[in-house]
């Protein structure tokens, strides 16, 4: 079985090109040095590859069930596996010292997740998205919340979920319909339904803790009337909160995460279970948990709850990147394997049908497959570990480069979830391909690789979606401020680039790409009219997309230099592969979008 990721890749970008070292000279990380990133890394690779992998196919084709008791089954050998990484203390990777964490910087801890990922998706997002939902509540939520919820998230006893999406409303977050009641305890009564929850409901932990978009009273429409709520399964002092698993979606891929659909405050864990008969003159001053409701306690201020969300959905848009990228990157690795050991056919150019076959790597066709998943999935990585380095430079630099680091970053935010959640699925399909009719078996991983990662173009907000914020917003907000940065850091680069014979010629390519992309925006809000400019806003985010991973792969080959070797000569070639078949791509897309086209605008319903 290949390795499900590469080992040598990420050290080579950690520490040949990001300098992740020098992070040690910051205050937050002073504690740590490489040999600590090592340890870290080594434990996760070698936890990933012996309790996460191997049963990768377990929890794909024995999914959870709900049992006879009404709980959630899962394979003792995915609560073995999770408890182990647990143990380990891997979840705990950079958080703060202060609640147990290690305090590693995110670059770091994201290659480590990356491990998990590729091992095995469905069962790394337990931990992962409780990573996430204990970060938002160590920014914005109160000591007394931190002491409650974060610190046990952070031990692993303790699991956490982001609670969005509604049946009826899907994406559309303005039109949830979840409420929230004020008591005089000033706690919340939240009622209402989520659907889609990944790990909404499961026995690994001692509680799940989760996260709640609701709208209470005074609110205005849409999504400024959106308030946070933390609503754990089980209330602090141990009574079941009534929070209902209504049943579990069944999915194609990564089917080891269960995924949820939840009733908030329905009664099926109703008042008399948790009101308890402690107190006497309940009738004057009933038990605050006997009001009907599942409990909730306010995040932050009412109505900012989106705002505070987008702290942990800006996080997962990364980690969502991040896990597409890994399992494009396992698929590749694998049929790599595949395709040194497969012999058939012969060189064209070789006519003795008495000859021996040969490994298919050797026809030009299949190195074609193969470039193009490396160009996908070593850009991509590139990309997801650059934008983890720009959180450590946000949390840790004045506030000149705090500032920088965390415009940039939300200009990239939608581009690092978005195009490796399209291209390394490509990759996964071109994997299938290389194997040929075995590539459609279950009998090997790549069918599977497929399916766990067809979710992630649509999860935490579709492709299209993306779209209208890249273009809609991260663009074009602060007067421009987000495209002039992209497009002058990108220039550093062009201008480094430039001045070596090696990569001057890729250089001029990527730099007039880059001006195209300035105008090309210009012209498209030129149109006067918002539908006409964000109607091909999809082509936009593919080729500002295309760009970006163009210009990963210019800051790699930079950091290749004159060393030598078959792994930099790789790195050369996947290079020249991405600006020789897929940088020109987006001159097309340039066309279209200074066109202004109408054709999707335009088109009426009725000729379906």
């Amino acid at each position: 079985m290949a390795e499900p990721i590469s080992k040598r890749d990420l050290e080579f970008m950690l520490y040949e090109w990001l300098d992740v070292e020098s992070l040690t000279e910051r205050e937050r990380f002073a504690e740590h040095s490489r040999d600590t990133f090592d340890a870290v890394l080594e434990l996760a690779a070698d936890l990933a590859t012996k309790r996460f992998a191997p049963v990768n196919r377990l929890g794909d084709t024995q999914e959870p069930y709900v049992g006879d008791d009404g709980a959630v089954v899962l394979p003792y050998e995915i609560q073995s596996g999770i408890a182990e990484f647990i143990k380990a203390g891997l979840g705990a990777g950079s958080f703060d010292e202060s609640l147990g964490g290690m305090q590693l910087p995110s670059v770091v801890s994201l290659a480590a997740q990356s491990w998990f990922q590729a091992a095995n998706a469905g069962m790394s997002s337990y931990s992962f998205l409780t990573i996430g939902n204990a970060n938002l509540i160590a920014e914005y939520g109160t000591p007394e919340q931190i002491d409650t919820w974060v610190r046990p998230m952070v031990e692993g006893r303790y699991f956490g979920t982001m609670c969005l999406s509604e049946p009826q409303a899907g994406s559309s977050l303005a039109d949830i319909t979840t409420k929230a009641t004020p008591t005089d305890d000033g706690t919340y009564r939240i009622t209402g339904t989520k659907m889609w929850i990944s790990a909404g409901d499961h026995e690994l932990g001692e509680n799940i803790v989760h996260l709640v978009l609701a709208k209470a009273p005074g609110g205005k429409p849409g999504v400024k009337g959106i308030s946070l709520f933390i609503v754990p399964k089980y209330l602090p002092e141990g009574t079941r909160n009534d929070v209902a698993l209504v049943g579990l979606n069944h999915k194609m891929g990564q089917r080891a995460t269960t995924n949820c659909l939840l009733n908030f405050g329905d009664g099926t864990y109703g008042t008399e279970q948790n009101s308890g008969a402690e107190s006497t003159g309940a009738e004057q001053n009933p038990p605050a948990h006997s009001v009907p409701g599942a409990v909730g306690y306010l995040v932050g201020e009412e109505h900012k709850g989106l705002q505070y969300m987008f702290h942990m959905m800006n996080e997962a848009r990364i980690g969502v990147g991040f896990l597409a990228t890994s399992l494009g990157y396992a698929g590749y690795l694998t049929s790599l394997e595949y395709a040194k050991v497969r012999t058939q056919g012969r060189p064209v150019d070789q006519k003795d049908p008495t000859s021996k076959p040969v490994p298919i790597i050797e026809h030009a066709d299949v190195k074609r497959m193969l470039l193009a998943q490396k160009a996908y999935v070593e850009g991509a990585l590139a990309l997801g570990l650059y934008s983890g380095k720009l959180v450590d430079l946000q949390r840790t630099g004045d506030a000149s480069e705090a500032t920088r680091a965390g415009l940039l970053l939300d200009v990239l935010t939608p581009i690092s979830k978005s195009w490796p959640s399209q291209w390394c699925l490509t990759a996964n399909d071109l994997a299938i391909q290389i194997h040929g009719g075995y590539g459609y078996t279950r009998e090997f991983p790549v069918e599977q690789f497929y399916r766990d990662n067809r979710l992630n173009p649509i999860h935490e907000g579709a492709h299209g979606i993306h779209g209208l914020d890249l273009l809609g917003r991260k663009v074009i907000m602060n007067g421009g401020a987000g495209l002039e940065l992209l497009a002058n850091t990108i220039t550093q680069t062009t201008d480094r680039a430039g001045s070596t014979p090696a990569t001057a010629a890729l250089a001029d390519e990527l730099r007039s790409r880059v001006q195209r992309l300035v105008t090309v925006t210009g012209q498209v809000w030129s149109a006067g009219d918002v539908a006409v400019s964000l109607a091909n806003a999809t082509a936009y985010l593919e080729a500002t997309g295309h760009i970006v991973i163009a210009w990963m792969w210019l800051e790699q080959l930079l950091a290749v230099a004159d060393k030598t070797g078959d792994f930099y000569d790789g790195k050369r070639v996947a290079a020249q592969y991405f600006f020789t078949y897929e940088l020109p791509k987006v001159d097309a897309q340039f066309d279209l979008l200074a066109a202004l086209d109408r054709t999707t605008l335009d088109a009426r319903p009725e000729i379906f």
